[in-house]
């Protein structure tokens, strides 16, 4: 087992960045596929001039047993519970989404939903957004708005610096593109770890940041986030605690 406290800033980017993308992708460069590590991660989050949100999130990835998991997101905060989880097959270093639910409610903001159901013999994705049903046909390698943040820490894991995925969420397909730019020293209260430095890579012009520190003794757990919005205002989210099982 792996224990890391850190102090207090980190992950409730809720209905933006934790809930919603971050990636997958098998490694062809890497004879061996990845295996995967039960963990558990909790993280706070602060806005723009260090204004705490309040919030706590746990992400946990579980065994249920014969290549199925279950990696779950639980938000509590005071703008916003978040329930999101996906059941999933973990077959040749790929994630292959099976179930896809998500749940927002909170104070002053839409209760939003969403249901995916991955029928890879019939090659259809059925599911459920804002009350209204979609039915879409599934390209070889569709992952889910949450499976696919599972699959960018593994895919850094095996050794891929840049990935792009594709993307089913509220009906639609979405193109996402990640790349590592740099290796960075981060310092936390006496822990300094040697991280590598992802950047979600968006057209020219756009005024949108979002920037992401991976921690490979984690087991390349993500330890930081940094989003800039267009308007300037800035979210990060700093891991708390992580238990990474050996």
């Amino acid at each position: 087992m792996h224990n890391y406290k850190a102090p207090t800033r980190i992950i409730t980017l809720l209905a933006g960045l934790m809930l919603s993308n971050l990636a997958l992708s098998a490694s062809a460069e890497n004879p061996s596929s990845p295996v995967l590590t039960p963990y558990k991660a909790s993280y706070t989050a602060s806005m723009s001039k260090g204004v705490s949100l309040n919030g706590k999130g746990v992400r946990t990835l579980t065994d249920q047993g014969n290549n199925v998991w279950l990696y779950r997101t639980d938000v509590d905060s005071f703008i916003a519970d978040i329930d999101e989880s996906l059941i999933f097959k973990w077959e040749d270093g790929r994630v292959i989404p099976l179930r896809y639910r998500y749940n927002l409610s909170g104070f002053l903001i839409k209760d939003r939903k969403q249901s995916i159901d991955f029928d890879w013999q019939s090659g259809i994705a059925r599911g459920e957004y804002r009350d209204k049903a979609f039915e879409v046909e599934l390209e070889e390698g569709t992952l889910d708005p949450l499976g696919y943040q599972l699959q960018l820490h593994q895919d850094l894991k095996a050794g891929k610096r840049d990935i792009t995925y594709r993307v089913l969420n509220k009906g639609n397909y979405d193109t996402d593109h990640f790349a590592v730019i740099a290796e960075e020293i981060l310092s936390d209260k006496g822990r300094t770890m040697k991280t590598l430095k992802a950047e979600k890579v968006r057209g020219e012009g756009a005024k949108r940041q979002t920037l992401m520190w991976f921690d490979p003794e984690l087991d390349y757990l993500l330890a930081r986030l940094l989003q800039v919005e267009p308007d300037g205002s800035e979210y990060e989210l700093r891991l708390r605690d992580a238990l990474v099982q050996d």
